[in-house]
C-alpha cells in the first residue's frame, strides 16, 4: 500500500515540517505540489491572511500495532504546535478492541473470547464507546489547536469525499456518527479530546470489516455489573464495499487525504489544486523512538494492565449460582451461592460469600471464609483464580477432607471464574 499511497505525490517535500527532529528524516516522507496561490474564505473564526499561513499535512502511520498508533497520536497531541499547521494521521490495525478512556472491558467486550483469539483490547484517551478495529477499518485523527476544534467540519470533509470519489451520499447523525443516507446504518463512529493548546477528533470508517469477530469481540457481558463507567449504545454497521465494491482501504486513504488537503482550513470551502499544491502533502511517518523520542515509554504506559484495565471506574460484580443437588446436604432444598465483589482500579476491594446452609460444610468455607477474602487485592483477572485455586489446594494438603468437600471447592472455584469472565 505505501508504493500506492506515494504515487499520488508530485515531488520530495521540502518544506520544514513543526518539530527539528522529523526534518532529519524528511527523504522517508512522500511528497507534495508547490505553488504560491492563496485560499479566500469568510470564515468567522480566522482572517484570511491567518488561514493563508496554516499549512497541511496527511501523515500515514506505517505501523498496524494498536497501541504504537495511540501512543503516537498521544505524543503528536503533547508535542506538536499545530497553530500554523494542522495535521490528518490515517491508521489502521490488526485486529483489536478499542474502549474509551472511562469505560469498562468487563463490559464492553468478550474477554474471554478475546484472550482466545488472540485479540488486544485497548484504552484509549478520548472518551466515547468501544469500538473494533482490523485491517478492513480505516481511523483518521484530526489535530488543530483547541480554538480551532470543529468535529462536525471534520465529519464533512470524510462525507465530501466518499461523494466526490464514489458517488456515495451520506448523512451525519445528531450523535456525529456517519451512516448511509436511506438506511441509516452506521459507518463510522467519532470520539474526541480537548485540552490545551490541542485538540484532536478521530473517528473510525468500516470499508471492509470482518462484521462476525466485530460482533463476537463486542458482545457485552452485562450480567451482574453495576457501574457508573459510560456504556456503549449499539448500532447497526455497515461495510462500504457492501454499498459499493470498488471501495477500497487504499482508495480511501487517498480520497480522505486529498479532500482534507484541498479543504480551508475553517470552513468547507474547497480550494481545489490552488490549496493543494501549498501544502506539505502525504507523509509516510514510522512510529519508532528515533523518530519520536519518548513513544516507546509511552506505547509502554498504554499497553499496560495497569492503564487498560486498572484504570476502570470502580464497578461491582453480584453473580447467583446455583448449587447443584448432590452438593448439598438437603437434597430437596433450591439453594443458591452468591458471590459480590467490590472492584476498584481493577482490583479486588472486597469480597463477599453468601453461602447456603446445606453448602456450609465445604473445606475452607466455615466461618468468614478465609481462603475466598484473601483474594481482598488480587487483580480481577485470571490471575485471581489461579491465586483462588492454589490456596484451596494448600488447604486440602493440609487437612483430611472428604471427596464431596473436595467436590465443593472446585464448584465454588467455577463459579469464581464465571464472574471473573
Amino acid at each position: 500500500m505505501a508504493q500506492t499511497l506515494l504515487s499520488i505525490t508530485m515531488k520530495t517535500v521540502s518544506k520544514v515540517l513543526a518539530f527539528n527532529s522529523f526534518t532529519k528524516k524528511n527523504s522517508l516522507l512522500a511528497t507534495s505540489f508547490c505553488s504560491h496561490s492563496m485560499c479566500s474564505t469568510n470564515s468567522r473564526h480566522l482572517t484570511e491572511q491567518t488561514q493563508s499561513k496554516i499549512k497541511k499535512s496527511v501523515f500515514i502511520s506505517q505501523s498496524t500495532d494498536i497501541f504504537t498508533n495511540l501512543a503516537l497520536e498521544d505524543w503528536m497531541y503533547r508535542n506538536f504546535d499545530f497553530t500554523d499547521q494542522h495535521v490528518l494521521l490515517l491508521w489502521h490495525n490488526s485486529p483489536c478492541v478499542v474502549i474509551g478512556r472511562h469505560q469498562n472491558p468487563w463490559l464492553e467486550a468478550n474477554i474471554e473470547h478475546l484472550y482466545k483469539s488472540d485479540v488486544e483490547i485497548a484504552r484509549r484517551n478520548s472518551g466515547g464507546g468501544a469500538v473494533y478495529h482490523d485491517m478492513g477499518n480505516l481511523n483518521i485523527t484530526f489535530f488543530t489547536p483547541r480554538t480551532r476544534y470543529n468535529r462536525r467540519h471534520n465529519l464533512e470533509i470524510i462525507t465530501r469525499a466518499l461523494f466526490r470519489e464514489w458517488g456515495l451520499v451520506t448523512d451525519i447523525n445528531s450523535r456525529e456518527d456517519i451512516i448511509i443516507k436511506g438506511n441509516y446504518k452506521q459507518i463510522s463512529g467519532t470520539a474526541s479530546k480537548l485540552g490545551s493548546p490541542n485538540a484532536y477528533h478521530h473517528c473510525t470508517v468500516l470499508v471492509d470489516v470482518n462484521k462476525v469477530n466485530l460482533r463476537q469481540a463486542l458482545q457485552k457481558q452485562t450480567m451482574g455489573i453495576s457501574t457508573n463507567a459510560t456504556q456503549s449504545t449499539p448500532s447497526p454497521v455497515m461495510n462500504l464495499c457492501e454499498v459499493n465494491s470498488h471501495i477500497n482501504m487504499e482508495q480511501l486513504f487517498s480520497a480522505v487525504g486529498w479532500e482534507f488537503l484541498r479543504t480551508c482550513p475553517q470552513s468547507m470551502q474547497d480550494g481545489g489544486h490552488d490549496l493543494i499544491s501549498q501544502q506539505y502533502g502525504f507523509q509516510l511517518v514510522n512510529p519508532t523512538e528515533g523518530w519520536f523520542p519518548g513513544l516507546e515509554k509511552t506505547r509502554e504506559e498504554l499497553a499496560s494492565w495497569d492503564w487498560r484495565f486498572g484504570k476502570t471506574p470502580k464497578f461491582q460484580v453480584t453473580r447467583s449460582f446455583r448449587v447443584p443437588e448432590e452438593l448439598t446436604e438437603d437434597s430437596m432444598a433450591d439453594e443458591e451461592l452468591r458471590i459480590k465483589l467490590d472492584i476498584n482500579n481493577g482490583i479486588i476491594e472486597d469480597i463477599t460469600l453468601q453461602i447456603p446452609p446445606g453448602f456450609m460444610s465445604a473445606s475452607g468455607f466455615h466461618g468468614d471464609a478465609s481462603v475466598i477474602t484473601n483474594l481482598r487485592g488480587q487483580r480481577f483477572s485470571e490471575e485471581a483464580v489461579i491465586f483462588l485455586e492454589k490456596s484451596l489446594n494448600d488447604v486440602k494438603k493440609t487437612g483430611n477432607h472428604l471427596e464431596m468437600e473436595a467436590y465443593k471447592n472446585e464448584f465454588v472455584v467455577n463459579c469464581v471464574k464465571q464472574v471473573m469472565k
